[in-house]
């Protein structure tokens, strides 16, 4: 079957795929509207499992013997008690390995993230992956589901658990101490966060994340690698006053816009998927993380 990619749907209703993700439309009004554009047969049912995503074939499979792979909790006082993630790392590593923490999309740990967090493994970090969705039970195993939970989390709790999270990576034995962050949608947001709430934070990562609030910015002493969809205006309207912040506060930050991008370009499990964006995007990610963690 030929993999579907963001030409072939017509842009409102990328648009309203949007709005539904992100939780602006319900189910029902994506459907209602998205009906208009179905043609040749298709329905907004259709249209609607066209563009969800299919984990079918990761990128790592989750057996890769070059891994070892691990579910592993830590504590979060200051969160919902505890935090759940996945751990990835090399399986024959000699020495210590800088870490990264790994900061999902609007539905939790899913596949897509445990294989991020995989290859990042296989460049020779120490990848860990917390489920926000945890103290509701973890991700269900349904994105509609994941999508149905998320509103229902204390946001204060759920960064505190990243919080958490990065701190007990900070301290794992196998590691260096240096860890890095990256995050996709979400949690590029909770990437730019935690660049505010943690001064020994060594790199951070949004994807297509929201950005802090400006009297926040002075508070980051990471470097920041930055990475936009041109298509992404409800992202990029916010860039010109987070562009502003930064450059007033000397922080070290490059900024990517990639052409003709959708949000959610680096997601490879759905037609947004931008190939050739998603491939610069992910090379200058790790060379940043592999200079930046050294």
């Amino acid at each position: 079957m030929t993999r579907l990619t963001a030409t072939d749907f017509d842009p409102e209703v990328l648009k309203l795929f949007d709005g539904y993700v992100h939780g602006r439309l319900s189910r029902r009004d994506f459907l209602a509207r998205a009906g208009r554009y179905a043609v040749g047969g298709a329905t907004a049912a259709t249209l609607l499992a066209q563009l969800s995503p299919s984990f079918a074939a990761p990128l790592v499979a989750p057996a890769d013997a070059r891994l070892k792979t691990s579910y592993q909790e830590f504590p979060s006082p200051q969160g919902y008690g505890k935090v759940r993630g996945y751990l990835a790392m090399p399986a024959n590593a000699k020495g210590k390995l800088p870490l990264i923490l790994v900061v999902h999309e609007n539905r939790g740990l899913n596949p897509h993230i445990e294989d991020i967090a995989r290859r990042l493994a296989l460049e020779g970090f120490i990848a860990y992956a917390p489920d926000a969705l945890f103290p509701l039970g973890g991700y269900p195993g349904d994105e509609d589901k994941a999508r149905a939970l998320f509103p229902k989390l204390d946001q204060v709790k759920t960064r505190a658990d990243f919080v958490a999270a990065w701190h007990a990576l900070a301290g794992l034995a196998q590691g260096t101490g240096k860890v890095g962050v990256v995050g996709f949608c979400y949690g590029g947001g909770i990437a730019n966060y935690l660049a505010t709430q943690i001064p020994e934070l060594a790199a951070a990562v949004p994807f297509y994340g929201a950005q802090p609030a400006a009297a926040d910015v002075a508070r980051i002493r990471a470097p920041l690698m930055i990475h936009d969809a041109g298509k992404d205006e409800r992202i990029l309207a916010g860039w010109p006053a987070y562009e502003a912040a930064l450059q007033a506060n000397k922080v070290n930050y490059q900024h990517f816009v990639y052409a003709g991008a959708e949000h959610g370009f680096n997601n490879d499990t759905t037609p947004r998927y931008d190939e050739a964006a998603a491939k610069l995007a992910w090379g200058r990610t790790v060379a940043f993380f592999k200079e930046k963690l050294s």
